[in-house]
């Protein structure tokens, strides 16, 4: 039976995770039971599983806590998608001090003396608004907010796909496509199915 075509996306909009935005974040994160088993977003911001546990806790709550003090501390950053005055996904960024807990750290470390000024750690988006270019929508949004803080290298860990549909579920750091087609080349491969991506951004005029 063929599958009924989605309606095209609504006009989306972008705004950065701050304060201001962080209660629609956690609605979202809420509407999802957390996202990625009660993450709320946090893995990324702990170098290794051990200071995960030891420095947000291992609860629901616990990850919400420590997720919204690194907002209010100017410490966690993300390119909000926004549905009218609901957000519906986000790109997370941030200099790799805020995001040091990359995926193949080990093997990453030994092929790199170069650190970048950004990493793009990971994407989500709500159910409706998969496979649809919410994502490409949340990761140029990711890139402006970069180029208004004064731009630089950014970096990412998308996964090559090879053409092979794969679970949005295991997609978190987005795919190899979508990054070439933001611009970004193509630097190694990490891990398994992993790769290593950059882009210079310049600062935004003005």
């Amino acid at each position: 039976m063929p599958r009924t075509p989605l309606t095209p996306l609504p006009e989306l909009t972008i705004r950065a995770l701050g304060p201001d935005t962080w209660p629609a974040f956690a609605a979202l994160v809420d509407r999802n039971n957390g996202v990625w088993g009660g993450c709320w977003c946090t893995w990324f911001h702990c170098e290794t599983n051990g200071e995960r546990q030891l420095v947000r806790g291992d609860t629901y709550e616990s990850h919400r806590d420590f997720k919204k003090q690194r907002v209010e501390a100017g410490t966690a950053h993300a390119a909000l998608v926004f549905d009218g005055e609901t957000a519906v996904g986000w790109c997370e960024y941030g200099p790799p001090d805020e995001l040091p807990g990359i995926k193949y750290r080990k093997e990453y470390l030994t092929t790199t003396d170069v650190r970048p000024d950004y990493r793009i750690t990971c994407f989500f988006m709500d159910k409706d608004y998969r496979r649809r270019g919410a994502s490409a929508i949340a990761l140029d949004g990711a890139l402006d907010l970069i180029a208004a803080a004064g731009g630089g290298v950014v970096e990412s860990y998308p996964q090559d796909t090879r053409g092979q549909k794969t679970s949005a579920s295991f997609l978190y750091n987005g795919t190899r496509s979508l990054f070439e087609q933001a611009g970004f080349a193509f630097v190694r491969s990490l891990g398994a199915k992993h790769t290593v991506m950059t882009k210079s951004v310049a600062p935004a005029a003005g």
